[in-house]
């Protein structure tokens, strides 16, 4: 089974995206936050993600310094920008991420692209 990190502060889209990715088959694990991402992504085990969908505006460390963190340790983890800025579609630490998905009730094109980056 194909392992999501999940880095959302907004609790009902957490949830929704937790459900609607279980459903497709996918182990979600969700951090609130950068530190608490980068936290999870130090642990030497075997629980490490396929996958990170990354917010960019969050509380304690945003989704742009978690990104450069992310760069800076190699991790060789695809990241899916997942927001609900369009503004930000040029940022240099956005464009590093593997994929950009806006925030949409529709969530077929984040599931397109999740199976694009790491299958099912």
């Amino acid at each position: 089974m194909k392992r999501i990190l999940l880095v959302e502060d907004d609790k009902n889209v957490q949830r929704l995206l937790q459900e609607e990715l279980n459903d497709d088959g996918y182990q979600i694990s969700v951090a609130s936050n950068g530190k608490e991402a980068l936290s999870i992504l130090k642990k030497k085990d075997e629980q490490k993600p396929d996958l990170i969908i990354l917010d960019l505006r969050m509380p304690k460390m945003d989704g742009f310094e978690t990104m450069g963190h992310i760069l800076k340790s190699r991790q060789n983890t695809p990241v899916i920008i997942h927001t609900a800025y369009s503004s930000y579609k040029n940022d240099v630490m956005v464009m590093a991420a593997d994929a950009y998905v806006e925030k949409s009730h529709d969530l077929t094109r984040l599931k397109d692209v999740i199976r694009e980056l790491i299958g099912k």
